[in-house]
């Protein structure tokens, strides 16, 4: 039967990379929470191939490289899959990760160790709510369910999270003052996220923090004041923890 399976979008509070195994893969303590953003992928077992649609759509891959196209591999099924793309690619919100995840589930995959080596969000997003992430992203321990909104920030640009990863090491590893390790390197990456930081930081009086690897910014609460400040970002929204 054709399957409609959301795939939420996961914001990372915090970030620390504790350490690189000698496999490669970076270790990771981060606290996620999954917001009420969603994709929407339309899955046919008897169709074949990847396409998408939606506001997002644009620059996404629907080739094998696709991390829905790898999920299926990974859970040895067949399907087309349609995404209505809602979550910005390249934008730190897991929108990857959630779709390959939305995939698993509707697969009945439960392997978190197998699904880590799809990328360090898959995990969580399979499992969803508020959690603090180890390991390379398979080792999910619930926290107490929060409620709170998101203002989140999409400039005109995005991150890959393996050149930011890659940066991370070329940079020896930094800690970064504020709670997100990656900002360094994303700032390395994509020099003009800089100049959005500030801009946010002026317009509500505090710093904002990186979402994931980039290149989405957020601040807690709602900060309406933002789509006025920032007429030239892609998007300027609320979403909620749930």
């Amino acid at each position: 039967m054709i399957a409609t399976v959301p795939a939420n979008a996961k914001l990372t509070l915090t970030l620390r990379i504790t350490g690189v195994r000698s496999d490669g893969y970076h270790l990771i303590d981060a606290e996620m929470v999954t917001l009420d953003l969603a994709d929407q992928l339309r899955i046919d077992p008897a169709g074949v191939g990847l396409s998408a649609s939606g506001p997002f759509s644009d620059g996404m891959p629907v080739d094998a490289t696709n991390l829905v196209a790898r999920a299926l591999r990974l859970c040895q099924r067949n399907a087309g899959i349609h995404v209505d793309k809602h979550i910005p690619h390249g934008g730190g919100l897991g929108g990857g990760s959630a779709d390959a995840a939305a995939v698993l589930r509707w697969a009945g995959y439960t392997d978190l160790v197998g699904a880590s080596r799809l990328g360090a969000d898959v995990p969580f997003c399979m499992v969803g709510g508020h959690a603090r992430v180890t390991g390379i992203g398979e080792i999910i321990d619930p926290l107490a369910p929060i409620e709170r909104d998101f203002t989140l920030i999409i400039a005109p640009l995005s991150c890959s999270t393996p050149a930011v990863y890659r940066a991370w090491d070329d940079l020896g590893g930094p800690v970064a003052d504020g709670p997100n390790d990656l900002e360094p390197a994303a700032l390395v990456v994509e020099p003009r996220l800089r100049r959005w930081r500030d801009r946010i930081h002026e317009a509500v009086g505090r710093a904002p923090t990186l979402a994931g690897s980039g290149a989405t910014w957020f601040v807690v609460g709602h900060q309406r004041e933002l789509v006025d400040a920032l007429p030239d970002a892609r998007i300027v929204f609320t979403a909620s923890a749930r």
